[in-house]
């Protein structure tokens, strides 16, 4: 019984490490559990290399505001070799370009493996805002361009023009939906030409001023609203380095269940790990193109984890950490990693609780995860 003890104390605190992060597992090849975060942004900045927009003067919103609140990356890029624009806003939206590597709005795309239709397929509201769209989102027109707005190369979308009017839709929108808490889970932004970094609005100008400064008016919408006190998460990341730059790029990230206050790490990430991210958070399955075999963004939120495990009274009992008060906690065990069984639910008063398990005994071993509702 020692032996088993120890052996199930050595799966529970591993599975801990690697399913109980509210994304789910940062290894490739493990069950992974949704987060429960309610609402996403997220903002699709162009063309700058994180080396030129981190600690840079001409964006104060940034470096002042958003990274001392935020979590963020310092190893971030787009997949290797992908560019320019077109492709990295496919893979963000598919996990692969489909072998494009070009810019032509007249790119069609027969395959259903994308993230917004497994969305719907599951009943999961999403739009995609497009600052400057007009009437007809497969032209470009003003300072909107088609290359920005990946899911209408798909023709599940583009061609079902009931479809597409209802969830592409102009970025002026956006404020009214936030005020009215009507806004999608899911909310795909990108800013025009001029404000998303990509271009200069007149002789002499900084992109960097411009977008900064779009960041600074915009995102304070977002924060304020509903949809993100209420679990929202913001992501904010650019689409590719400058040239023929794979990064580092930007990835800030703000969520009330973010670590936050600057929280930064080293860790190699790319596009598909921020598909695999939204897949984790609204679990829908299976994982498209690159984000099979991604590490998710887990790290920089607050991880559910188990701290500890002792047998007492004939009951395995284990710590948990990480849990927000007032939520109903299902404490489920499985000895296979497929087939899991609630073995209790809790609803702590603090931020960390302790589990029982009292039929723990009757096995070899056992791993364990924790799924928290929103």
């Amino acid at each position: 019984m020692a032996l088993n003890l120890m052996n199930t104390m050595t799966r529970a605190i591993f599975c801990s490490l690697l399913l109980l992060c509210p994304f789910g597992s940062v290894i490739p090849g493990f069950a992974d559990s949704p987060l429960p975060i309610k609402t996403v942004f997220i903002i699709l900045m162009e063309n700058h290399d994180w080396s030129t927009i981190k600690g840079a003067t001409n964006c104060p919103y940034i470096n002042h505001t958003l990274l001392p609140r935020a979590s963020y990356c310092e190893q971030y890029y787009n997949p290797p070799a992908t560019h320019p624009s077109e492709p990295n806003y496919l893979w963000l939206e598919a996990g692969t370009n489909f072998g494009i590597l070009n810019d032509y709005t007249t790119n069609r795309i027969p395959s259903t493996n994308h993230l917004v239709t497994l969305l719907n397929n599951s009943g999961i509201p999403w739009k995609s805002y497009q600052e400057d769209m007009g009437a007809n989102p497969m032209i470009d027109q003003n300072n909107y361009v088609v290359r920005h707005d990946p899911m209408v190369f798909f023709n599940d979308v583009n061609t079902n023009v009931a479809y597409r009017t209802s969830h592409i839709r102009p970025y002026s929108e956006l404020s009214r939906d936030l005020q009215s808490n009507t806004v999608a889970r899911y909310n795909f932004i990108s800013p025009n030409l001029t404000n998303d970094m990509h271009s200069v609005a007149c002789s002499g100008c900084s992109s960097r001023v411009a977008g900064d400064y779009w960041l600074s008016h915009e995102v304070p919408k977002i924060l304020s609203s509903q949809a993100f006190s209420n679990n929202g998460a913001l992501f904010i990341t650019w689409d590719e380095g400058a040239g023929t730059s794979d990064g580092p790029l930007g990835m800030i990230v703000l969520s009330p269940l973010a670590k936050g206050h600057g929280y930064y790490n080293s860790l190699h990430y790319t596009h598909s790990s921020t598909l695999r991210t939204m897949q984790n958070i609204f679990d829908v399955r299976p994982y498209l193109g690159g984000a099979l075999k991604a590490i998710d963004l887990s790290d920089l939120f607050v991880t559910i984890q188990f701290t500890w495990a002792n047998m007492a009274n004939g009951s395995f009992q284990l710590g948990v950490t990480n849990v927000i008060p007032g939520r109903t906690n299902y404490v489920q065990t499985s000895s296979n990693l497929i087939d899991w069984v609630t073995v209790q639910t809790v609803v702590p008063v603090s931020s960390a609780m302790t589990v029982t398990n009292a039929e723990a005994a009757n096995f070899n071993h056992l791993f364990y995860r924790v799924q928290q509702t929103q």
